[in-house]
C-alpha cells in the first residue's frame, strides 16, 4: 500500500487525515493521499508567498535554465511517472508513456522559450516631457486545481506559464489521481528553491480552502462547468482572477464527400482516446443526410473493433465507480428514438465501459446536450450547412469542434461559423505546445498552452516618467 505526503516548502508532509485512491482497472486500493485542512492549505500559501519575494525577481533565463533542468529529470524519471500514472488511471502504457509523460516535458520545454519572448510595448512618449513603459510581471501566488482524466498533462500545463512568468503556486491534484503529480512535485525540489512549487491533496474542501484564502491572486482549474461556476463564485469574494478549463461536448460535422471508412476510423479514435474522458474529445457525429445509415453504421462498426482494457488496449477503464455510474445512467435514460449501435455496456472487470455508438438522437435529448465525460458518442443528420452549423453551436460549450470535407470552400465557411475555442480540419485534437486551448462560453475562460496561456499568469503595468 502506497503513502504519500503533501509537499510544502521544500518537504515531505504527513496531513491529519488520509483518502484512499484506487486502479480503476481492478477497482482495488492501492495506496492513501492526505486529505489536507485549511492549517495545510494555509501552511503552504505562506511558504509560496514567502518564496515569491525572491522568485519574481529571477530573470526569464534563470526560469528557463529551471524549467529545462525540471523537463530533463522528467525524461530521465519517465518510468517511474508512467507506473504512478497507469496506477491511478489504468491507462494504455504506450500512449501514455509517448503522448502524456513525455510530451510533457516538451511541453515545460515550449514555456521555458517562451518565457523569454513574452510580447510587451517599447518604451515610447505617449506625451511630450514624459516616457511611458509597459510592464508585464507575474501575478504573484497562483493556486492551481487539476483533473483526473490527464493527472499528470494537466499538472504541466498548469505549472509551466505559472513557474515560467515568475510566480510561485499551491497545486492541488484530484483526489483521485494524486500519485504522478507529487511525484513531479518531487522532481521540482530538486530544482526550484523551496515554497515555489507546492503539492497539497484532498478532495472538495481542501479545493474550497484554496479558492477562500486570501494569499493566491489567481485561482486556476480544469474540471467540470460545474466546478468551475463554483470556483468562479467563490473567487468573487476576494476578487481573484480565475483561469478556467472546463467543459466540452466537441462536434464533428462530416461532409458527404469524404472517404466514409477512413473518417469513421479516425473519428473514432478521436471520440473514444483515453476512454472518452476528454473535455475536447469528439462526442457528437453531424453527418450530412445523403451519407448518414452508411456513415453511422462506420461508426459502430469502428467502435466495435477497439479494445477495452490491458497494457495494449485502445482504451482503458472510466476513472472512478461514481464516473461508471454517471455514464451507465445516461445510458438508462436514453429515450425511445435513440438506437445503440454498438456498445452501450460496462465490461470486464473494474470500471470498464464499451465504446458506444448511439444514433436517432435529437438535439433536446439529455444525451447531446450534457457532458457525459465517458466514451458515448451520438450521430444527427444535416440537410445543409445552415442546419450543421446549427446544431454544432446549439449547446451551452464551446471548446473544441471539428469539420470533415475535401470542399475547400466548405470548410472555410463552416469552421468560421462555429463558436468553439478550437476548430480541426480533417484532424480532431492536434495540440501541439504552440497553439492555445481553451474555449467560450460554459467551457470556461483564458488559455493553456502557447504564449497566450504565459501570458494569462501575467498582470500588465504602466509605468510613466518625466523627463525632468
Amino acid at each position: 500500500m502506497i503513502t504519500l505526503k503533501n509537499i510544502i516548502n521544500g518537504q515531505a508532509v504527513d496531513a491529519l487525515a488520509s483518502l484512499p485512491f484506487v486502479d480503476p482497472s481492478t477497482g482495488r486500493q492501492i495506496g492513501t493521499a492526505p486529505d489536507s485542512d485549511a492549517a495545510a492549505v494555509d501552511l503552504a500559501f505562506q511558504a509560496a508567498q514567502q518564496a515569491f519575494k525572491s522568485y519574481k525577481r529571477t530573470t526569464p533565463g534563470e526560469r528557463q535554465a529551471l524549467l529545462l533542468q525540471l523537463a530533463d529529470l522528467i525524461e530521465t524519471n519517465a518510468d517511474r511517472l508512467l507506473e504512478a500514472e497507469v496506477a491511478c488511471t489504468g491507462k494504455p502504457r504506450a500512449a501514455t508513456r509517448e503522448l502524456e509523460i513525455l510530451r510533457g516535458a516538451d511541453q515545460l520545454r515550449f514555456f521555458a522559450g517562451g518565457c523569454r519572448v513574452v510580447s510587451g510595448t517599447a518604451s515610447t512618449e505617449y506625451v511630450q516631457g514624459f516616457t511611458s513603459t509597459i510592464r508585464r510581471e507575474p501575478l504573484g501566488v497562483v493556486a492551481q486545481i487539476t483533473p483526473w482524466n490527464y493527472p499528470f498533462m494537466m499538472a504541466i500545463w498548469k505549472i509551466g506559464p505559472a513557474l515560467a512568468a515568475g510566480n510561485t503556486l499551491v497545486l492541488k491534484p484530484a483526489d483521485t489521481t494524486p500519485w504522478s503529480t507529487l511525484i513531479l512535485g518531487e522532481l521540482a525540489q530538486e530544482v526550484f528553491p523551496a515554497g515555489v512549487v507546492n503539492i497539497v491533496c484532498g478532495g472538495r474542501d481542501a479545493g474550497a480552502a484554496m479558492v477562500d484564502h486570501e494569499i493566491p491572486e489567481m485561482v486556476s482549474i480544469t474540471g467540470s462547468t460545474r466546478a468551475g461556476a463554483q470556483v468562479m463564485s467563490a473567487a468573487a469574494k476576494t476578487l481573484k482572477d480565475v483561469h478556467l478549463e472546463l467543459g466540452g461536448k466537441a462536434p464533428a460535422i462530416v461532409f458527404g464527400d469524404v472517404d466514409i471508412q477512413l473518417t469513421a476510423k479516425e473519428i473514432a479514435l478521436s471520440a473514444f482516446f483515453n476512454a472518452g474522458q476528454d473535455c475536447t474529445a469528439v462526442t457528437r457525429v453531424l453527418v450530412e443526410q445523403s451519407i448518414h445509415t452508411e456513415f453511422a453504421a462506420a461508426l459502430g462498426s469502428a467502435a466495435a473493433a477497439l479494445t477495452v482494457g490491458g497494457d495494449d488496449a485502445d482504451l482503458g477503464p472510466l476513472n472512478s465507480a461514481a464516473q461508471l455510474e454517471r455514464v451507465e445512467g445516461f445510458m438508462s435514460r436514453l429515450p425511445a428514438n435513440a438506437t445503440v449501435l454498438s456498445g452501450g455496456k460496462r465490461t470486464g472487470t473494474g470500471y470498464h465501459f464499451q465504446p458506444t455508438v448511439i444514433d436517432g438522437v435529437f438535439q433536446s435529448d439529455e444525451v447531446v446536450c450534457d457532458e457525459i465525460f465517458g466514451p458515448v458518442l451520438t450521430v444527427q443528420p444535416f440537410a445543409t450547412e445552415k442546419e450543421a452549423i446549427d446544431l454544432a453551436n446549439g449547446t451551452k460549450y464551446a471548446l473544441a469542434s471539428s469539420v470533415w470535407s475535401n470542399n475547400h470552400g466548405v470548410v472555410t465557411r463552416v469552421s468560421n461559423e462555429l463558436d468553439f475555442g478550437s476548430v480541426w480540419i480533417n484532424c480532431h485534437q492536434v495540440i501541439p505546445a504552440e497553439a492555445p486551448h481553451g474555449g467560450f462560453k460554459h467551457s470556461g475562460t483564458g488559455k493553456d498552452l502557447s504564449v497566450f496561456g504565459l501570458e494569462d499568469y501575467t498582470r500588465i503595468k504602466s509605468v510613466t516618467t518625466s523627463h525632468r
